[in-house]
């Protein structure tokens, strides 16, 4: 079993930061890709951003880039989600995942990752 614990939502005025933390135990960490989704009510869940199990390669969508920055730190089997210039279609519920594959690219289909977390709230005011 692994369990992804997301920490660091809130609420912020637009234009303001917020730090995202993911931590996950009971697998070992550094062999996955690691996504950040988002689920806005009354949408499906997106993916966010992605980093490969080295760190080496991230995916964002397109409405992030430039503005979000995701890293992992192996030693401490943690995720980050750096979010900058938040607006308020960035409200949402964050939800940080463990993807399927080992040694994996990072990928941006909720089916390619198989643990979740139980989600942070994010909440961008105008």
């Amino acid at each position: 079993q692994v369990q992804p614990v997301e920490s660091g939502g809130g609420l912020v005025q637009a234009g303001g930061s917020l730090r995202l933390s993911c931590a996950a135990s009971g697998r070992t960490f550094s062999n996955y890709a690691m996504g950040w989704f988002r689920q806005a009510p009354g949408k499906e869940r997106e993916v966010v951003a992605a980093i490969s199990w080295s760190g080496g390669t991230t995916y964002y969508e397109h409405s992030v880039k430039g503005r979000f920055t995701i890293s992992r730190d192996n030693a401490k089997n943690t995720v980050y989600l750096q979010m900058n210039s938040l607006k308020p279609e960035d409200t949402a519920v964050y939800y940080c995942a463990v993807e399927r594959g080992l040694y994996s690219s990072p990928r941006k289909m909720v089916d390619d990752y198989d643990y979740w977390g139980q989600g942070t709230q994010v909440t961008v005011s105008s």
